[in-house]
């Protein structure tokens, strides 16, 4: 994930089309202080400061949406009552289409209020209905979606077990969606995820996959069982976990797992978090990315929403900012070995794949730089294994380098796609390799798998070996010669 790649994608936003279906309330929060004990029964007197209310539920999902730039239109039922219209007004108000909500007489619509003092949370009281939709209603609703779905790009489902989500409306999303190819994600609820079958992505969160599942999740074993479960009984293509302080991991139905750790940050309130993940989710399918890419993009998204108090949305502002902090000077990415061996262990732990590749790069070229990005794009971080002075000597003659050690591994960490920089100096980088165990090995087009050292070491414990090829007329040699060419030739 770089800075350009998310710049690119807020940039295109305002194009994507999306559709969240599911069930509405409003989020109350009543801002005070707690000082003192009540004299009527012994708890907390709060002296209410300010009030304030926000779309919850789906509408915080489409809130988020509408944030990053996209095109929103929400689709649910809600009565016809001073939250229902309260609703209303407050999705007007940020420009959202309502179309697709409809009002139901005798139905309660959603409030839930929050009392906060000293940035806690003292009690949260709720007001709703969980009974489901009229046949009626429910014939309406479906019908709205067969109609107008064909028009999205993208298809968020956001389910709270109020009743909106009945049987017939998720078949009707999934049948629709499915016929026009839309991608539909799913915020989960419940145990019961076989209503969910024909989704593109599932997103439960650690709890609600233990439930659904019926496996504890404890360790990374019971997590890949609870995984496996869950994307069998409903046929999934993929499936999101998220892991509050662990990150997320995501399955895809090819057997292929990516571990996302978490980004540290102070945590204050991890309401409407879900809905944060679900929105970056969508707008990063909605914009090409794949699915891992987008997945990144979210949980950094996530841990700036977790350091807000209540409902929140995360802006394209703050996602950038915080890719571009993730960056780091050169001096903190050159490792020795000792050094870094341990910290790569632990990133193994942490579940992200390691890419290791290595190379003298000396004056280093664009043809370089292409290489380094797509071996960086085959896991979470690179490592890059850099030849020493003595070692490029022994390998090119006592001319080169032309550039001394200590200067090309600083110009190399400067890169964003390079994680960390370890020189070594033997001929050859088996060593350390072997020190690192990296579960990518990658080399050049020129070579061949079978030529490729370090190869037996690496996949001799599951890794494999990935071959990149050069940029056509781009070397060391090619610019050396260019210059003694120009700089040489009498004038």
């Amino acid at each position: 994930m770089d800075r350009m790649t998310v710049e690119s994608l807020f940039a295109r936003t305002q194009t994507f089309r999306c559709l969240v279906v599911g069930d509405l309330m409003l989020d109350e929060y009543l801002w005070g202080k707690a000082e003192r004990i009540s004299p009527e029964a012994p708890v907390q007197v709060v002296d209410v400061l300010r009030e304030d209310l926000r779309l919850g539920g789906a509408g915080n999902v489409a809130n988020n949406l509408l944030a990053l730039g996209c095109r929103v239109t929400i689709a649910s039922v809600i009565g016809e009552d001073e939250n229902g219209w309260a609703l209303l007004k407050a999705f007007n108000r940020q420009g959202i289409d309502t179309a697709g909500i409809l009002q139901e007489p005798g139905r309660r619509t959603g409030r839930k209020t929050r009392v906060v003092a000293a940035n806690q949370q003292i009690v949260r009281i709720d007001r709703e209905s969980r009974e489901p939709l009229s046949a009626t209603v429910e014939q309406q609703l479906c019908s709205w979606l067969q109609q107008q779905l064909p028009g999205f790009d993208v298809l968020l489902i956001s389910d709270y077990l109020k009743g909106v989500l009945t049987p017939a409306v998720l078949a009707t999303m999934m049948t629709t969606a499915a016929e026009r190819r839309i991608p539909v994600l799913v915020d989960p609820k419940g145990t019961d995820y076989l209503r969910y079958r024909g989704a593109t992505l599932l997103t439960p969160n650690r709890k609600e996959a233990e439930a659904a599942s019926g496996i504890a999740i404890r360790d990374p074993e019971s997590l890949n069982r609870a995984a496996e479960a869950l994307m069998s009984q409903v046929k999934l293509d993929n499936l999101l976990i998220t892991r509050s302080e662990e990150g997320m991991s995501l399955f895809s139905g090819s057997g292929e797992t990516v571990h996302i750790p978490t980004v540290a940050r102070e945590v204050f309130d991890v309401t409407g978090a879900g809905d944060t993940v679900l929105a970056l989710l969508a707008c990063g399918i909605a914009g090409g990315l794949p699915l891992p890419e987008a997945a990144r993009i979210a949980n950094l998204a996530a841990g700036i929403a977790v350091a807000k108090l209540g409902t929140s949305v995360v802006t394209p502002a703050e996602i950038i900012a915080a890719v571009s902090s993730v960056h780091r000077d050169s001096d903190s990415k050159i490792k020795d070995r000792v050094v870094l061996t341990p910290l790569i262990e632990q990133e193994r732990t942490n579940g992200r794949l390691v890419v290791f590749t290595n190379g003298c790069f000396d004056l280093l070229h664009a043809g370089h730089v292409k290489y380094l990005q797509a071996a960086r794009q085959l896991g979470d971080l690179l490592v890059l294994g850099l030849n020493s002075d003595a070692s490029v000597r022994r390998l090119k003659g006592p001319k080169r380098p032309l550039i001394n050690e200590e200067e090309r591994a600083h110009i190399l960490a400067a890169l964003d796609c390079i994680d960390y920089v370890c020189l070594f100096d033997e001929d050859t980088p088996l060593e350390l390799i072997a020190a690192l165990r990296p579960q990518i090995l990658v080399k050049g087009g020129d070579y061949t798998t079978d030529a490729v050292v370090g190869r037996d070491i690496v996949e001799s414990y599951g890794g494999r070996v990935e071959l990149i090829p050069f940029v056509d007329g781009k070397s060391t040699t090619n610019i050396i010669e260019k210059v003694l060419e120009r700089y040489t030739t009498a004038s």
